[in-house]
C-alpha cells in the first residue's frame, strides 16, 4: 500500500499515544516541531527525489533529515501547516510513501549477488495481500515484519515481529519464519515454500488480530502458531540458523559481479538539508541513478563506477559524513537530544563529538556508546557497554546496561569532557597488546570505570 497522505486535523494528538509511528497522516510532537517518518514505497528513490525531499525540508522544517536506526527517513521542525505542504511536495516529486504494516527489506535486496533469494516479489505478495483482507486486519501500530533474502547486508541485527529469512534447502529456497527479537533471539517456527509464505504470514497474521490490536510477536505461542499452519510447513533444522554479521554500510563496497556501491553513513544520524542537496547533486553528475536507505543510519548511492564512487566518497568526507567502517562516530548511538525532544536533558551530538575528541581510545568497534537524554532509551533500547544518561544536574553512566536503568556514577554537566577523557586514559593505560576496548573495560570492572567517571 502507498499513500501520499496529507495530516488529519487531530493527527498531532493522536500520534502522541504510546506505540504509534509517526506518519504523513500522524505526525509527531516533539522539541523542535513535528516530526514526520516516511518509508518510500519502492525501496528507494532517485537522487533527485531525495534532493526534492531535502528542499521540501527545508523550506517546510528546519531543514534537518534523520535516517533511522532501521532505515527510515525522518523530517524535523514542521508545523501543523506545514506538514501539508511537505505531503504536497512529496507528492509533485513522484515518491510514493509505503503506508500500512511495516514491511522491510535488506537494503540491498535485488542487487546483493551474495543474497540467498531477492525478497521483493515476495514481501510485495505479503503487502498486498494483507491491504486486500477482508474483514482488515488490526494489528498493533509498530508491527514490524522482515523478509530477508541474506547477503551481505541482511538485516539479522533488527528487531522484528515476524521475520521471513530465506534459506538453502533440498528444493531450493525456503523461508524460515520465526518470532519476535533479532534473527539471533528470534524463536524458529517453520520453513515455508515460496508458495506457502504468503499464506502462511496471514495465517499469523489473523492469529495476531485475534489476540489483540496491541499483540506483537513476542505474544505469540509457537506451538499454536505451527497449528495454525496446518500441513503447510516442515520443521526448521538447525542449520537454517547459522548466521554471519552484515557488513557496516559506509564504505566502498564491490559486490560479487563487480558492481561498485558507495556507502554513506550520517553523522549522529542526521544531516542538514544544503550539505544532502550539494552531495546528491554532485553525486548525480556523477552517474549516480540511485538512492537506498539502510539500517544504521545510512544509505547506499548505486549507479557509480569505481573512479566515480571514489570522488563522491570524498565529498562526502568533506561534508561530514561517515565513509568508512573506522570512523569513530559509528560506534556512538544517540537520542536527537535537547532542542528536538521535549524529554531530553541532554544535547547528545554536542556530547557526542566531545565523547570522540576526549576519548577516542573507546571507540575502536568492540562496544557501542549510548547517548540518551533521558532514561526512555530511544535511540538503542538494548544494553549498551557505556550507556550516558542526561539528568536534571548532570549526567549518570550506565555500564553494561539501559538508559532506564540506576546510573553506576555521575559527573556534572561541566566535568563531561574530562570524566571522557578519564575513560580513554584508563583503557589506554590498561589495555593488553591486542586487547580490546570492550576486553579492557569488562577486565577491569564496572566500579573501576565509575571511579575513573567521576574523576571528572
Amino acid at each position: 500500500m502507498t499513500s501520499c497522505a496529507t495530516p488529519r486535523p487531530d493527527a498531532a494528538d493522536a500520534s502522541m499515544r504510546r506505540g504509534t509511528c509517526p506518519s504523513l497522516a500522524k505526525p509527531m510532537q516533539t522539541g523542535d516541531g513535528l516530526l514526520v517518518r516516511l518509508r518510500p514505497a519502492t525501496g528507494s528513490l532517485t537522487p533527485a527525489e531525495l534532493r526534492a525531499l531535502a528542499v521540501a525540508a527545508e523550506r517546510f522544517g528546519n531543514g534537518i533529515l534523520e535516517v533511522t536506526a532501521r532505515g527510515n527517513l525522518q523530517v524535523r521542525g514542521l508545523t501543523a501547516a506545514s506538514v501539508s505542504s511537505l505531503a504536497s511536495a512529496i507528492g509533485e516529486a513522484g515518491i510514493a510513501v509505503a503506508a500500512g504494516v511495516a514491511i522491510e527489506t535488506p537494503p540491498l535486496a535485488g542487487v546483493d549477488t551474495d543474497e540467498t533469494s531477492d525478497p521483493r516479489p515476495l514481501a510485495l505478495a505479503l503487502r498486498e495481500a494483507i491491504a486486500a483482507h477482508n474483514p482488515p486486519l488490526k494489528l498493533a501500530p509498530k508491527l514490524s515484519i522482515i523478509v530477508d533474502g541474506g547477503g551481505r547486508f541482511h538485516l539479522d541485527d533488527i528487531v522484528a515481529d515476524l521475520r521471513l529469512k530465506a534459506v538453502k534447502s533440498d528444493d531450493g529456497v525456503a523461508w524460515l519464519l520465526s518470532l519476535g527479537g533479532t534473527a539471533r533471539a528470534a524463536r524458529p517456527v517453520a520453513l515455508l515454500d515460496q508458495r506457502e509464505a504468503v499464506p502462511g504470514l496471514l495465517a499469523v497474521l489473523r492469529r495476531l488480530a485475534a489476540t489483540g490490536d496491541a499483540a506483537r510477536g513476542r505474544d505469540l505461542d509457537v506451538d499454536v502458531v505451527k497449528d495454525d499452519l496446518a500441513g503447510g510447513a516442515r520443521s526448521p533444522g538447525t542449520s537454517t540458523l547459522v548466521m554471519e554479521p552484515a557488513v557496516p554500510v559506509a564504505g566502498l563496497h564491490t559486490l560479487a559481479d563487480g558492481t561498485t556501491v558507495l556507502g554513506v553513513g550520517l553523522a549522529f544520524a542526521q544531516a542538514d538539508a544544503a550539505g544532502l542537496t550539494a552531495f546528491l547533486r554532485k553525486a548525480e553528475e556523477l552517474g549516480a541513478a540511485e538512492i537506498r536507505l539502510a539500517p544504521g543510519h545510512g544509505f547506499f548511492v548505486l549507479g557509480l563506477d569505481r573512479e566515480a564512487a571514489a570522488k563522491v566518497q570524498r565529498l562526502a568526507l568533506s561534508l561530514g559524513f561517515r565513509i568508512a567502517s573506522d570512523d569513530r562516530r559509528n560506534h556512538i548511538a544517540t537520542c536527537a537530544g535537547t532542542g528536538a525532544c521535549a524529554s531530553a536533558m541532554m544535547e547528545t551530538k554536542a556530547v557526542a563529538r566531545l565523547m570522540v575528541e576526549a576519548a577516542p581510545e573507546l571507540l575502536d568497534g568492540s562496544l557501542t556508546a549510548h547517548l540518551s537524554g533521558c532514561p526512555k532509551g530511544c535511540a538503542r533500547p538494548s544494553s549498551a557497554e557505556l550507556t550516558l544518561v542526561g539528568a536534571p544536574s548532570g549526567y549518570g553512566l550506565v555500564v553494561n546496561g539501559t538508559a532506564s536503568i540506576a546510573p553506576s556514577a555521575y559527573t556534572d554537566a561541566n566535568g563531561i569532557g574530562s570524566a571522557f577523557a578519564h575513560l580513554g586514559a584508563l583503557v589506554r593505560k590498561n589495555k593488553d597488546a591486542g586487547e580490546s576496548a570492550r576486553s579492557c573495560l569488562t577486565r577491569l570492572g564496572a566500579a573501576r570505570i565509575a571511579a575513573a567517571f567521576e574523576q571528572g
